[in-house]
């Protein structure tokens, strides 16, 4: 069976169906019905199960109380959706068809529509609200974080705002509105494309289960809770996150922002969790990837909630062609959800590897600066490189201030940049897809500001930029300065016509690669100024008043520049902090002491083989080193273990700070037995040492800085 005989079908002959409550097309409900389902309820959004009327004891009462409810055979109505889609989808010539598809014709294809003219989507189907609690505690005055208001607040905001036209909200209405994006369930098919059929079933399962069982259940799950509609709400999300995508994808809206619920980046293949039945997200993708194999083969999920998406990283871990980003309070492992896979050291397996990136906040309390400081140091540059068809926001709102849960302060305009940040990118086709965020008034705020920006509307300015000190050290910390070197690969390629040193030693790192780099006339008879550093950083030029707009540079151009003007060769090589061997630590068991050994040995043995295979080799007039940060001590390393190194280098020029990876201790050549070496390296090197190194300090009182015998 393909894929549109599935879509024809109607929704009771689906695998796995069960049959259970359904709510008809507004033209079927009476006066009744309405008021039930579209009245905003402040007493959690729940009413339209919760009400009285639905608190029957099994799914066939249920059923029968629907249907004096309004609701009427469903096989016309499936037939009149289908004809209205066909007639809605377009040809290559943009236009209806006038007959029957050909076999193997396919129905949706991407209209002829000039882009400046496509308008933003939303996504939102009341029924989302279905999903409730069937027995709040009664001790807690409050609802569930995960509230059914949750979606009804954002789409209210939008409305009231004049973004979307809605007959509830008399307000002026924008030139260009949103187009609404119809939700539809997810295929059992689809959602197997993230998780087993095992899970899919238990799932389906509750709608037929009674209510006293879905209870007990919620006592053996990890925070998730039941009702009998939680199954199909739990499909119109999954569905109305693929719609969305492919929404976007097709050239139907250029960017869109779908208003789902429940949430479901902490859904794993397996198991429900964390408010979370089915990875929405996940499945929305791989479904893109599968339908429109041509136009979207690389998709970026950029995860801003504030808890790590464990669901999401399962399901790409090993996947070359989605780069998975995620910005979460991680607190060594202690916050939800518990464990080691949310650190910087997850960064994909196999085919996969480079493509996870977590940047873990090590406490909540992160702000705007820390959140704009990540998107500028890692998520940009890498994205860039990655080069996606596709830009997926799992947009969980829980980090912003006020949500009791995230406990972080990102305001709605920090939002808006981070979301104009991303939209460049894949042509422009981005969607915003709801998680988490359970203060009603931040995620109705945050969502406005979010889609403002997709509008292409610009963002407020943000004044206060400084990182914290936490903030920006996870961030430097991050996995991602190995792709963050792939892309000052190509800026130096470009701009000094440097080429890329191979490296054919397996015991040596794979991070190593794109970590040496040199100018073509690295081995002619003319100076070579050979640069050991640690991975650069990059920050917002003095002019940059917007963080959007900050451009990237490192500390080493000037260098850079001034060796070229002199006629200096240039080799350029980048030492990482954090490598990924051939025979690592399991990634989940890691040994910190075991992997620090193995860090300096690989470091050590890349230095000997670049001495080995291309500088002593080479014609040069005269070799400089210059050491900046932790590499320095493999410069000294070369000295200690090379007998030809010092006949053959003219100077050694390292600056150490006191943030040198892993340790900040001064390179030194003291042996009594090769004095000639220390000697040597006395009278040709210079060693600048920051300020605040401990060097400078004994029993934490500053020492005074006199010259001493070496």
């Amino acid at each position: 069976m393909n894929e549109m005989e599935i879509d024809s079908m109607p929704v009771s002959t689906f695998p796995g169906f069960i049959p259970g409550p359904r709510r008809p097309p507004r033209e079927h409900m009476n006066d009744q019905v309405l008021a039930i389902t579209e009245k905003v309820d402040e007493n959690g959004g729940a009413a339209n199960y919760n009400n009285p009327a639905f608190q029957t004891s099994s799914v066939t009462q249920q059923s029968e109380l629907a249907g004096q409810l309004g609701t009427h055979d469903t096989t016309k109505i499936d037939q009149d959706v289908a004809k209205r889609l066909k007639s809605a989808s377009y040809t290559e010539r943009g236009s209806a068809p006038d007959d029957e598809l050909a076999e193997g014709e396919i129905a949706w294809t991407m209209p002829l529509v000039q882009p400046r003219l496509l308008a933003t989507g939303l996504c939102y189907d009341v029924r989302m609200r279905y999903h409730c609690e069937l027995e709040p505690p009664k001790a807690r005055p409050d609802f569930h974080p995960e509230d059914p208001r949750r979606i009804y607040h954002i789409y209210r905001e939008l409305c009231q705002a004049g973004l979307y036209k809605d007959p509830q909200f008399d307000v002026p209405i924008i030139d260009k509105p949103l187009e609404r994006i119809r939700a539809r369930d997810a295929t059992a098919p689809e959602i197997c494309l993230v998780h087993t059929a095992k899970h899919y079933h238990f799932v389906a399962s509750t709608a037929a289960t009674p209510d006293e069982e879905l209870i007990h259940l919620e006592r053996q799950y990890d925070s998730v809770y039941f009702n009998r509609l939680t199954f199909s709400s739990a499909l119109l999300s999954a569905g109305g996150a693929i719609e969305t995508c492919k929404a976007v994808v097709s050239g139907r809206v250029k960017n869109a922002i779908a208003v789902i619920r429940p949430p479901g980046h902490h859904a794993e293949c397996n198991r429900p969790m964390g408010f979370c039945l089915f990875d929405n997200v996940s499945i929305a993708a791989k479904v893109c990837q599968a339908d429109f194999p041509d136009i979207c083969r690389k998709v970026l999920v950029l995860d801003w909630d504030v808890h790590h998406g464990n669901g999401i990283q399962q399901a790409f871990y090993n996947d070359p062609n989605v780069l998975y980003i995620s910005i979460h309070v991680h607190a060594d492992g202690t916050f939800y959800p518990q464990g080691p896979f949310g650190d910087h050291l997850h960064c994909g397996a196999g085919p996969g590897l480079g493509r996870n990136i977590n940047i873990p906040w090590p406490t909540k309390g992160m702000g705007d600066a820390d959140y704009l400081y990540a998107f500028q140091q890692v998520v940009i540059p890498v994205a860039y490189d990655f080069d996606p068809d596709l830009v997926i926001i799992a947009a969980g709102f829980d980090a912003a201030i006020g949500d009791q849960l995230g406990g972080c302060f990102v305001t709605p305009t920090c939002y808006a940049h981070m979301a104009h940040m991303l939209s460049p990118l894949a042509g422009g086709k981005l969607v915003v897809c709801l998680e988490g965020g359970y203060n009603l008034a931040s995620i109705s705020k945050s969502a406005l500001a979010v889609t403002r920006t997709l509008l292409g509307e610009p963002p407020d300015r943000i004044r206060y930029t400084r990182p914290t000190g936490s903030g920006s050290g996870t961030v430097d910390m991050s996995n991602s300065k190995d792709a963050l070197r792939a892309y000052q690969k190509q800026q130096l390629c470009d701009e000094y016509d440097m080429i890329e040193l191979s490296v054919f030693r397996d015991r040596i790192s794979k991070s190593f690669k794109h970590q040496v780099l040199a100018t073509m006339n690295y081995a002619d008879t003319v100076p070579l100024l050979i640069i050991f550093h640690d991975p650069y950083h990059h920050q917002t030029g003095p002019e940059a008043t917007r963080l959007a707009d900050a451009e990237l540079y490192d500390t080493l151009t000037w260098y850079r520049d001034w060796a070229i003007k002199e006629g200096f060769a240039i080799i350029d090589v980048n030492f990482p902090n954090h490598v990924d061997a051939v025979d690592d630590v399991d990634a989940f068991d890691h040994d910190k002491d075991l992997e620090q050994a193995k860090h300096a040995a690989e470091r050590a043995e890349l230095a000997i083989y670049l001495w080995e295979n291309y500088i002593e080799p080479n014609d040069s007039t005269s070799i400089i080193f210059l050491g900046i940060g932790s590499p320095s001590r493999e410069i000294v390393h070369l000295l200690n273990h090379r007998e030809s190194f010092f006949q053959r280098i003219s100077a050694i020029i390292t600056f150490i700070d006191a943030s040198s990876f892993p340790t900040p201790a001064l390179p030194s050549v003291s042996d009594q037995n090769t004095y000639y070496l220390s000697k040597w390296y006395k009278q040709n090197s210079l060693v600048y040492v920051s300020s605040s190194h401990p060097v400078w300090k004994v029993d934490g009182a500053e020492r005074e800085r006199r010259p001493g015998k070496r």
